[in-house]
């Protein structure tokens, strides 16, 4: 297979019509053109064109007018209707394009191996733009004007900057990716992980073998497509594997984090994740291996996060960028006014973001205390003075901030995982952390009054934020606070997918600060819709099957002539939690039943109490089996 000279990525702005033919001209292994679409679940569509149709017929595809997709297919529910399905896919050029290549299919004429150009593209509905895209785009252009606005007619206190020298306003955001991988078909016991872990085996350990291959070709290719990758390592998940008789790893399972830069167009950024998923997909699958971006695939050891980083900057007319969150005297200061009214805002309405962040079952299994994972809203700025940074893992948002770099200051995001919809999440991201700086900003808030009332503890008074609620911890939320304490200081956080989306009717007046013409109530309800039905689909027709299945293999091992009065009488308890959960009788439903039965008359609120009831009841099945089968000799 010929790989020299393969065409990776198309940059953004470097070519016209005629140009883009040209280099298409001189790469004949590009076969294929894709218009690439996300709806509102973040599912990205993809086809294959022959590029013939995108030679013949350009124009058409920016237009809207080459192709089209039924709407209702995909997720837009309550939008894209079966009366009314029609959605156009309209190419996006002001962003990269990248080449997928398959090896598995080479080209007769080159030798290489035949390429799709993958194009972002946006849907339009009869209603309107309707994408997970084109509501990112819309949203970044709207909160640009808004806070150059608020700017010019109040300044930014802590931050010297003559408001008619500003161009423009520009968003630095960042992704980083972690995931799983593991050898197929080969299943490691996830207690050895758990211990793997509180060993603190794994991280920042070397590689090796196949994994070692496959991360270092992944950060290779990320490079290829110009997302500039910054760093490849072991997460903190993992075993050690073992070698065969041939020298070669088998019972692969580790965790990996993959970085690359930010980009200073969200949408970018988003669109770059799409490509780095595909790209170390790729890489590990050629090397034998498995990959899972899931939140929380293995119970009882650390998911998988997607930290996100956002930033704000000013571009001056001379060519000057300014970093708004940057204050003029970082000894002094942790951030200007404007950063902490960002920060502010997204900590006051996080209630109302976070459906839209944790909107699975699989989400919600990884917030959980123990795992590094942010199950408290609440930030971390750094020391008692600002010369100190910020090492607590424990919060939802943290200040990265570093006195040598002032341009690079940003709020790191720690809840979105790597199915979290990045437009959707970033674009509410700088919703909330508007309507924080309109805050800031129109009450001319000094630098010390806004870190006061950041720092408040509850009960403190506060304008902005709520009275009873604390905002901030610099030390570990887990070890510091009891349970209760973390319910009162920083609210109770949702267990169930049911119980994150009623927020939304909880909280109204922040759901009205949040929708805009750019990010309609209507779009917010078609997610929750989505979000909704796959939590119900999920539960029915996979999470309670699978528990069904662990319930009944619980009885492998007894074969009911143990005589040992301690392995009988751990037998009923465990029998009596199988029938619990599974096994209905003329005196009580089984807990699996009732969810069924909850779920058929759409009585959420039972299902979803059951759903925590039933988790419980596994865990405590679980442990129990674990002691009564390792008893059994």
């Amino acid at each position: 297979m010929n790989t020299d000279n393969l065409l990776y990525v198309i940059p953004a702005g470097q070519y016209g019509k005629e140009g883009v033919l040209a280099l298409l001209e001189q790469h004949r292994e590009i076969k294929f053109v894709s218009l690439v679409g996300v709806d509102l679940a973040g599912n990205d569509t993809d086809e294959k064109i022959p590029i013939s149709l995108f030679f013949k017929e350009y124009e058409s595809f920016f237009d809207g007018s080459a192709f089209q997709t039924d709407g209702s297919s995909v997720v837009l529910p309550g939008i894209a209707t079966l009366s009314n399905a029609r959605v156009d896919i309209k190419a996006d050029p002001d962003v990269n394009w990248f080449v997928d290549y398959n090896c598995g299919n080479i080209d007769e004429e080159t030798g290489k191996p035949v390429g799709t150009l993958r194009i972002p593209s946006f849907l339009e509905h009869a209603t309107g733009f309707i994408d997970s895209r084109s509501i990112l785009r819309n949203t970044t252009n709207y909160v640009g004007e808004e806070v150059l606005k608020l700017i010019k007619e109040n300044g930014i206190q802590g931050l010297t900057i003559h408001p008619e020298d500003i161009e423009k306003i520009v968003f630095t955001t960042a992704t980083e990716l972690e995931f799983w991988v593991k050898s197929p078909s080969q299943e490691v016991a996830s207690r050895l992980l758990s211990t793997s872990q509180k060993l603190q085996e794994q991280y920042w350990q070397r590689t090796h073998g196949d994994v070692r291959t496959a991360l270092e070709q992944a950060v290779e290719r990320l490079a290829q497509y110009g997302l500039e990758p910054e760093m490849g390592h072991k997460e903190v998940g993992g075993i050690k594997a073992h070698i065969d008789d041939s020298g070669k790893l088998i019972f692969v399972l580790e965790q990996l984090e993959v970085d690359w830069k930010f980009s200073s167009d969200p949408v970018q950024t988003a669109d770059n994740e799409i490509q780095a998923r595909i790209i170390i997909r790729e890489a590990f699958r050629e090397n034998g291996l498995d990959v899972t971006f899931q939140a929380k695939p293995i119970h009882g050891v650390a998911g998988n996060g997607e930290h996100t980083h956002i930033g704000m900057g000013a571009v001056l007319k001379n060519g000057k960028y300014v970093n708004l969150f940057t204050p003029d005297d970082m000894q002094k200061d942790f951030l200007s006014s404007l950063g902490y009214g960002a920060i502010m805002g997204i900590l006051k309405h996080y209630e109302v973001i976070n459906p839209f962040i944790s909107a699975t079952t699989d989400s919600l299994n990884r917030l959980q205390p123990g795992f590094e994972a942010p199950v408290c809203i609440v930030a971390a700025l750094g020391g008692e003075t600002p010369d100190v940074p910020t090492r607590n893992r424990s919060i939802l948002a943290g200040l990265i901030r570093n006195a040598v770099s002032p341009k690079a200051t940003r709020i790191e995001m720690r809840s979105p995982n790597p199915f979290t919809n990045t437009y959707i999440a970033i674009a509410l991201f700088y919703l909330a952390a508007l309507d924080g700086i309109r805050y800031a900003l129109i009450k001319h808030k000094s630098t010390g009054e806004l870190l006061t009332e950041l720092s408040k503890k509850p009960g403190d008074a506060a304008e902005y934020l709520e009275a009873a609620r604390a905002y901030r911890s610099e030390v570990d939320v887990f070890e510091n606070y009891t349970e209760k304490e973390r319910n009162t200081m920083f609210g109770k956080a949702p267990a169930t997918v049911w119980e994150n989306f009623k927020a939304l009717s909880l909280y109204p007046e922040k759901i009205d600060n949040l929708a805009c013409s750019v990010f309609a109530k209507r779009v917010m309800e078609s997610f929750k819709e989505g979000a909704l039905k796959r939590w119900v689909l999920e539960l029915q027709y996979r999470i309670v099957p699978d528990n069904l299945e662990k319930v009944i293999a619980a009885k492998i091992l007894h074969t009911g002539t143990d005589t040992n009065p301690l392995e009988v009488e751990r037998w009923q308890v465990i029998n009596a939690l199988r029938t619990e959960l599974g096994r209905d009788t003329d005196k009580q439903l089984s807990i699996f039943t009732q969810i069924k039965k909850a779920l058929a008359v759409k009585d959420y609120d039972t299902a979803s109490d059951l759903q925590i009831l039933m988790a419980k009841k596994m865990n405590e099945l679980n442990e129990l089996y674990y002691e009564y089968s390792h008893n059994a000799f």
